[in-house]
């Protein structure tokens, strides 16, 4: 396991799109576009045997043209030229490269090809075949996102560069921001192991998610998400969990999609929590940009129908929890606030014509209680509130 070479791409001095272009509706020219609106505060150069005439980059007919080394590179050129791109970017000291294109494939030989082209240097490719990467707090978009996301403290590792999208417009609307977001594509080079390892290191993040389809290097992955849930959290979608789906899969990235039980095992030993749906992972995310670290796992539950309390405990039997002991001098506070019938324990029973200054003097009673890490509060709806 290694990230050689791939700090470049958190914070890079200065980034070329190889194949940037300034025709309309092409990638290339989207891709250079969503560069310069973010406002990277690097060199921008940009590579095209045409000239490229845009405020803010400095343009060259090829590669060994540039009058400078490019630490970050982001490739968009057909897939027959890119082997001779990473060589070229590799032989003036670029560290990695997002390839954006497509059919760079082991079956007709391009794929190794690119491989061999970035060994001699060490250059590291990240995709190809996907839509890029973004670094919101270094204000770099190297990708053809529609949606540019707000800096926040969650990485993206996506399997599927159409996820990300989808992601990216849900997270507008939610007001939740990352801290990265790296489509892997393919992994002919840098996999999910090594972007796991990367942003567990980075300061800026504080949560991973990721979208998952298939491991090409199932120790490797194991290894750096071991490493990184014991720091932060480690979030997951698997893909392809029926045998139709990772065909599927298959067939979308060639990694081999594994059965659903092997990879839940794989997860839960690797600290890895692993959610069902995107709605789940949405969740997820919103949950892990609002809620600072909790210093344990003792939970404090305030309810106003029992009912609700009590599966509300076994949920949290299930996830590992605890069920705070209530101090006494919690108890005094709440026998003093709430009516003769209330719980006398942990859920906090507050019956159910309680109003809101009831659960005010309930919250307030429990969060001044040392041995209450967190506190959920449940409101079942009735005609009275």
């Amino acid at each position: 396991m290694t990230i050689r070479n791939l700090d470049a791409l958190l914070d890079p001095p200065s980034v070329v799109v190889v194949g940037g272009s300034e025709r309309p509706g092409s990638v290339g020219r989207v891709v250079l576009a969503n560069l310069l609106a973010g406002g990277f505060a690097g060199k921008i150069f940009v590579v095209n045997p045409k000239p490229v005439q845009m405020p803010g980059v400095i343009w060259a007919e090829s590669v060994d043209a540039l009058p400078e080394a490019p630490a970050l590179a982001v490739v968009v050129t057909p897939a027959e030229t890119v082997p001779d791109a990473i060589a070229a970017l590799g032989r003036r000291g670029t560290k990695a490269a997002v390839v954006i294109s497509a059919g760079i494939t082991a079956a007709n030989g391009l794929r190794q090809k690119m491989l061999d082209a970035a060994l001699p240097t060490l250059l590291r490719v990240i995709g190809p075949n996907g839509i890029g990467a973004i670094l919101p707090h270094a204000r770099l978009n190297l990708s053809f996102a529609r949606v540019a996301p707000t800096p926040g403290p969650l990485a993206l590792i996506s399997q599927s560069g159409a996820l990300v999208t989808a992601i990216l417009d849900w997270a507008t609307t939610r007001g939740v921001g990352f801290s990265g977001i790296v489509s892997v594509g393919d992994m002919a080079d840098v996999d999910l192991g090594d972007l796991i390892d990367l942003f567990a290191a980075d300061p800026e993040t504080r949560a991973i998610l990721i979208y998952v389809e298939g491991v090409t290097n199932p120790a490797k992955f194991v290894r750096a998400a071991r490493a990184a849930s014991r720091i932060k959290p480690v979030i997951a979608i698997k893909a392809g969990r029926s045998v139709e789906a990772g065909r599927a899969a298959m067939s979308h990235t060639g990694a081999l999609a594994g059965s659903w039980d092997i990879y839940r095992s794989v997860f839960q030993r690797a600290g890895i929590v692993a959610v069902d749906d995107l709605t789940e992972l949405f969740d997820a995310a919103e949950m892990l940009c609002m809620v600072t670290t909790i210093p344990g796992d003792r939970l404090g539950i305030i309810t106003n129908g029992g009912g609700a309390g009590i599966l509300a405990v076994d949920m949290l039997a299930q996830a590992g929890g605890r069920l705070a002991a209530l101090s006494d001098r919690t108890t005094v506070a709440l026998d003093a606030a709430l009516p003769t019938g209330w719980s006398h324990g942990n859920p906090v029973d507050v019956i159910g014509d309680a109003d809101a200054a009831r659960y005010i003097a309930a919250t307030e009673a429990l969060l001044a209680d040392d041995g209450v890490d967190a506190l959920l509060l449940m409101h079942c709806p009735t005609a009275l509130v």
